[in-house]
């Protein structure tokens, strides 16, 4: 009878009382970048808590906001990643299906890297080379054409004569929408005669589908692997990668500036982005466990400057952000929508 009252409970939205029956371990899904430092955080926290240790399913940031917005309930996740910031489409859908309070939570920055294998020369890119070697259309003669750049030497005597191969996300990937902002608007303004061919906002972010880019899919470790067995590939990826296999793959020089730790925290390495965390607040007192792994990543043993998320390649905040958005975070503080 209790468990028959229980199922109508929930089919008739009356909340999620009795959810700890139902689960009693936190469900995160998101960004395969913060994957790797939300799995080391729940890690930690299954070793030092009574609490189970959080499953965690790599979905890309925009697979996950699909995945946490669709409602609220044990069926739903209670935490998503995420390497971008959310949408107001997305903050308008997750309250349409009943998700109306959540408490963002930004955890550090990571710089968005294009990587090749350690075997081959380390590459000198400018933001506007990359989007005339990965642009569907770029401008010649003064008109918007398919893009003929088929070797990186195509594009600037030099870059080598090979042909352009670059690994990346998929558009539901927040590295994919942060790439598209950082490199492809930035080198699209940059390119002569690109405005005047008409290729100006939506435009200057479309990648071409020739062959010269290959949707890679979530798994970043997986370009790691295909960069290594193929040495004229490049991938984009997070930091976080290239500091972990830092023995098998080198980051590109980005407008004079090599993608590492320090400059991505002054702000050097233009291409850098923040990273966050969402938390479904209607869970929270329910999923046993949250506000407890919330404490855990925002702890300095976790995101601090000699933090152990650090040693997996992100890069902390400045001390008085940190502090800032802990509190908040630990308040379990609502977005304003």
């Amino acid at each position: 009878m209790l468990r028959h009252s229980l199922a109508l409970a929930i089919v008739a939205g009356i909340g999620i009382a009795g959810a700890a029956e139902a689960r009693d371990q936190i469900r995160i899904v998101g960004s395969s970048t913060v994957y790797p430092f939300a799995t080391a955080v729940a890690e930690q926290f299954g070793k030092t808590t009574n609490f189970k240790t959080p499953v965690i399913e790599s979905t890309g940031t925009g697979g996950g906001f699909k995945l946490f917005c669709a409602g609220v309930g044990v069926d739903h996740p209670d935490i998503t990643n995420a390497s971008r910031a959310i949408t107001k489409s997305e903050i308008e859908t997750c309250a349409q299906a009943g998700v109306k309070e959540i408490t963002e939570v930004k955890i550090g920055y990571d710089g968005i890297v294009v990587a090749n294998s350690k075997a081959s020369p380390q590459a000198k890119f400018t933001v506007e080379m990359l989007w005339k070697a990965l642009a569907k259309n770029v401008a010649v003669d003064g008109k918007a054409v398919a893009n003929p750049n088929k070797m990186w030497s195509d594009i600037d005597k030099s870059l080598p004569a090979i042909k352009i191969e670059v690994l990346g996300p998929p558009p539901t990937s927040g590295t994919r929408d942060a790439f598209v902002e950082l490199v492809m608007a930035e080198g699209c303004k940059k390119a002569a005669g690109a405005k005047e061919a008409g290729i100006t906002g939506a435009k200057c972010g479309e990648i071409r589908e020739d062959g010269g880019y290959v949707e890679a899919g979530e798994n970043d470790v997986l370009i790691v692997r295909k960069l290594e067995e193929n040495k004229n590939a490049f991938g984009i990826f997070g930091y976080s990668f290239l500091d972990q296999n830092g023995d098998k793959i080198q980051g590109s020089i980005m407008d004079g500036k090599a993608p590492t730790f320090e400059n991505i925290a002054s702000g050097a390495y233009e291409v850098s982005r923040p990273l966050f965390f969402y938390v479904k607040k209607a869970h929270v007192g329910t999923i046993p466990g949250i506000e407890a792994f919330i404490k855990e990543f925002t702890s300095a043993k976790a995101w601090g400057k000699n933090g152990y998320l650090a040693d997996k390649g992100l890069v902390p905040m400045p001390d008085a952000e940190r502090e800032k958005v802990g509190k908040a975070a630990q308040s379990m503080a609502a977005m304003t929508m």
